[in-house]
């Protein structure tokens, strides 16, 4: 599996935020996965975002405001979270990691069989 993020890179605030986490494995949707999303602002610690299963089922993490999605898109090996009315907050390089087995939580490398290079996001009038 390799995992590929992208972005816009640049968004004004109160638009929403779009991000692609790209993979390539074939038949992705016969596999048993779970993909979660990671962010890391500048000069703090990384925080996790959520994650979607190989079923389309979801879990959030609390400190996400509420709008933001994880969905996937098999056809095209896609996962892609959407965060709305984004601000200067949502500052940060976004990760993606994949795993077999459910992970709450989870912000470093080493926790996933596969981690993404990351997505600079910047938020910015």
């Amino acid at each position: 599996v390799q995992l590929q993020e992208s972005g816009p890179g640049l968004v004004k605030p109160s638009q929403t935020l779009s991000l692609s986490c790209t993979f390539s494995v074939a038949s992705m949707a016969t596999l048993f996965y779970y993909f979660s999303w990671t962010r890391q602002p500048p000069g703090k610690g990384r925080d996790w975002m959520g994650v979607i299963s190989y079923s389309g089922s979801t879990d959030y993490s609390p400190a996400l405001k509420s709008g933001t999605s994880i969905a996937r898109d098999t056809t095209n090996n896609q996962v892609t979270p959407t965060l709305i009315s984004v601000t200067h907050a949502d500052n940060a390089v976004y990760y993606c990691g994949e795993s077999t087995t459910l992970i709450l939580g989870a912000t470093t490398k080493g926790s996933y069989d596969y981690w993404g290079q990351g997505t600079q996001v910047t938020v910015s009038s």
